[in-house]
């Protein structure tokens, strides 16, 4: 909605109007300025609700023991394994990779530094 109001603003800066064709807004009058301005309050307060209540709900979720997000792709033991057989050099980080049923960037995730960190304990 800011930048809405800023384009406006430009526009009016360059003896533009801006007439909405959905809405009853028309910047060319006083009376259109004014509804424009209560709507981009309006969204302004909406969004901040909705921060709040969001906000609130991630709080509760974590109060009661949820952590929200992805379940991990790999277990302990998996991680394990695939360290492993990333230490050998033989084996690609793709056959690993799908011997685990999961995509080739996941054993990057778990070794940032790749096949090099892998036997150094990351994970």
């Amino acid at each position: 909605m800011k930048q809405l109001v800023k384009t406006v603003e430009t526009l009016d800066g360059q003896n533009i109007g801006f007439r909405s064709l959905t809405e009853a807004v028309d910047t060319t009058t006083a009376g259109g300025k004014l509804v424009f301005h209560i709507i981009g309050a309006l969204a302004e307060f909406e969004r901040s609700i909705i921060r709040e209540r969001t906000s609130a709900g991630l709080t509760a979720a974590r109060a009661s023991g949820d952590v929200g997000g992805r379940p991990s792709s790999l277990s302990n033991d998996d991680i394990a394994i695939a360290r492993a057989l990333l230490a050998d050099s033989n084996l690609s980080v793709g056959s690993v990779a799908e011997r685990f049923g999961v995509s080739a960037a996941t054993p990057y995730r778990y070794f940032p530094g790749g096949r090099g960190a892998a036997p150094d304990g990351v994970g």
